[in-house]
């Protein structure tokens, strides 16, 4: 089982990596921040799989840091954005 939760992990970073292209050629930047923050929920599901992978449980710490904050970053962006001042 832990090797289908290693191929699941990897399989999150592939579509991460491929949101990469989506945020460097995101044509408005709002378009980037959503990118961004699916790269964030793509590398915290990532770490979850690695966790039940490596059978350790301080990575789930770090996804739910990782998916908290970046939501946060999201919001404060949107907020940013809506203002105008970019």
């Amino acid at each position: 089982m832990t090797d289908i939760y290693a191929g699941i992990a990897l399989a999150e970073l592939a579509i991460a990596a491929l949101l990469l292209i989506r945020l460097g050629t995101g044509p408005t930047i709002s378009d980037r921040i959503v990118a961004l923050n699916a790269i964030a929920a793509q590398a915290t599901l990532a770490l979850v799989f690695f966790a039940a992978a490596a059978d350790r449980t301080i990575y789930l710490d770090v996804g739910l840091w990782l998916a908290s904050f970046s939501y946060l970053g999201t919001i404060v962006w949107a907020r940013y954005l809506e203002r105008g001042l970019l």
